[in-house]
Parts: structure tokens; sequence; C-alpha cells
């Protein structure tokens, strides 16, 4: 049996994607690319091959439950954990791990955000299957540094040490914050440096020895609900202890202070998509740089925009240079590519 497991992180409310994203239906439901595919189907889809689908675990709000059961049919039930309010990836991890580690005390388990973008999937399949390799044997956290294009400053990053490597794996010295554009400059021409992109790849048995170690706090909620796994009363214990659980990233908790995590470099076209914008170049453009998703959409005399609209008759967009025009159900935002860190507050 094919030990391999997947736990997709589905907690977030993609608040800078409105106005698709709502907290009804947030960025990781709905079909952003235009390809008729969920962000979150796309996720699974990508690991078809390494994951069986019995080997899929989900980990969202309660209020998301239904909509991941209508999305992805093939998970079961009992394998969607219902965070009662977010706690951030740390607790996230814990629970499905204590949980997995309960009927399956041997699994290798590959952790993913479940709304980010992949462009090369056969790559990206074969960076996975190296790396299930490299943590079924060895009792190591491992996660997957994307090699930086640019000076980013909107991700966070990953220094490694460069003269400790096995094979295409390299040691870890420090995980380091989102930076300024010089510090982000300093990094790509140093060298050595990764972009976070949030995905992990450890044993089961290697993340439940690791929380132990560092984060007792986390553990011991985990001790209480452990006797309740699989049972009718999991989901009253979850609601009543899980938000003891300090509010803490998997970063911080355990991958800054593990002298045993390693990074595997790679290219396979990824981003968060966290915004508009960086959804923006990822997709396919016009002469005049317009990137246009959707249906009856035609661009006069304009440049550098993002528009994205269905079920119109008819979209003509004239006269704007570096804008997001935005049309769902009743809700469109026009906004300038240069604001849209305000999106997030303009909803409010």
């Amino acid at each position: 049996m094919n030990n391999n497991h997947l736990i997709i992180m589905a907690g977030g409310v993609g608040s800078r994607f409105w106005p698709m994203s709502i907290p009804e239906r947030p960025k990781q439901f709905i079909d952003v690319l235009g390809t008729g595919k969920t962000m979150i189907q796309l996720t699974v889809e990508r690991f078809k091959g390494i994951i069986e689908p019995e080997n899929v675990w989900v980990v969202t709000s309660k209020r998301y439950k239904d909509i991941v059961m209508e999305q992805l049919p093939e998970v079961p039930e009992s394998h969607i954990l219902m965070e009662p309010c977010m706690r951030n990836t740390a607790p996230c991890i814990a629970y499905a791990s204590r949980k997995i580690y309960s009927r399956y005390p041997d699994a290798n388990l590959v952790f993913s955000p479940a709304d980010h973008l992949v462009l090369d999937v056969p790559h990206f399949q074969d960076v996975v299957n190296e790396s299930l390799r490299f943590t079924k044997d060895n009792d190591v956290i491992l996660t997957l540094g994307m090699m930086p294009t640019r000076p980013e400053t909107g991700y966070g990053y990953i220094k490694s040490v460069t003269s400790d490597n096995v094979g295409d794996i390299f040691k870890v010295e420090a995980f380091k914050e989102k930076p300024d554009i010089t510090t982000a400059q300093s990094y790509l021409k140093q060298g050595g440096y990764f972009w976070n992109a949030g995905i992990f790849i450890w044993n089961v048995n290697m993340v439940i020895k690791t929380f132990n170690a560092l984060v007792p706090e986390i553990s011991a909620v985990f001790d209480k609900v452990e006797p309740h796994f699989f049972k009718e009363d999991e989901q009253d214990v979850i609601d009543e202890l899980f938000p003891t659980c300090p509010n803490i990233s998997i970063d911080y908790a355990v991958m800054e202070k593990s002298d045993n995590v390693f990074v595997y470099p790679a290219d396979f076209g990824w981003s968060d998509i966290g915004t508009w914008g960086s959804l923006y170049t990822h997709i396919p453009a016009d002469e005049q740089k317009n990137a246009v998703i959707g249906e009856n959409i035609r661009m006069v005399d304009s440049n550098n925009c993002i528009v994205r609209s269905f079920g119109r008759e008819k979209v003509i967009v004239q006269g704007l240079d570096n804008y997001i025009i935005i049309d769902d159900n009743n809700r469109l935002l026009i906004c300038k590519m240069q604001d849209e860190q305000l999106i997030k507050e303009w909803q409010k």
C-alpha cells in the first residue's frame, strides 16, 4: 500500500483576491484561472500518481466542509479536519499529523497550501517523488525552495548551506522574513537563497518527535484529543480544545528552531498568487501586455491590465494602463495595479 499522504491546508480567507474571493467561498474554492477547476481541485490533481485519493486529507474551517465535499468527493469525510477557529499552520499540521499517526504510524506526509499555482506539473511531481524517498528513510524536515527569478519582497526566503548537500538537497541555515527590496537584491546576488513555498515533507514520526521537543504545548493539546480520533465525539473535543493552541506558524514554531531542516531547490513555475498582480505575471498576455481571463472581452488602447469577466454579452475596456478589472457575481473591482494591497482594506 502507498504510505504517502497529502494534507491540504485550506483554512485561509484570501481577502486580497476580492471580489472573487469572499468569506463564504474563499480563493482556494474558486476557479481563479478560468480553467473550469478550482485551486484546491488543481492542487489535488497535481499529486495524482503520487498520493492515492484515499490518502488525501484537508484541514479547513468548519464553515467550508460542505464546499470541500462538493469539490473533492473522492476525499473520505473522516479526512476533512475542521478547525473551529484559525490558529495558523503549526496547530493545523499537528492536528493532521496526530490523526494520521493514530491509523497510519509509518506515513510519509506532504503538507501543501490549497491555493498555489504550479505551471510545470511533471517537474513538480519529480521533485515531490524524490523528496518523499528522502524523508521516508531520514528523520528530517524537508521544505521546497523556489529558485528566485526576481528580488521579490512578498515572499519569505530560505538560506541554504551550499557546502552541505545530499545530491540536490541542501541543509537549511536560516529562514528569513519578507525582505525590503535592497535585501532581496542582495539575496539574489549572493545566491543560495530560495523563496519559501510553504510546502513541507516529512515522515509522521518526525513530525510528532519535533513537536514534542519544540512545541510541547501544542503536543499536549493533541495528547488529550488523540483518544477521540475517528469517533463520534471527535469534533466536539476539537471544538473545545483546538482554540487552546497558540496561534503560531510552522516557521516560527518549528522551522526556525530545528537544526534538521533541509531544502530542495526547484523551479516548476510556482506562485502563491496572493494578489491579482501576482496572477497577472503568470497569465499569457497580448501584444499590449493585457492578461485576459474570460469571454467577450475587448481591449481598446489599454496596456498592462488584468481583466476577468464571464457571462457578459460584451465587455470593453478603453484607455487604461496598469489596471485590475475583475467582474464577478454583481461585484466589480476597478483598481490601479499599484494600489492592489489596499483591496483588503477597501472591502471592509
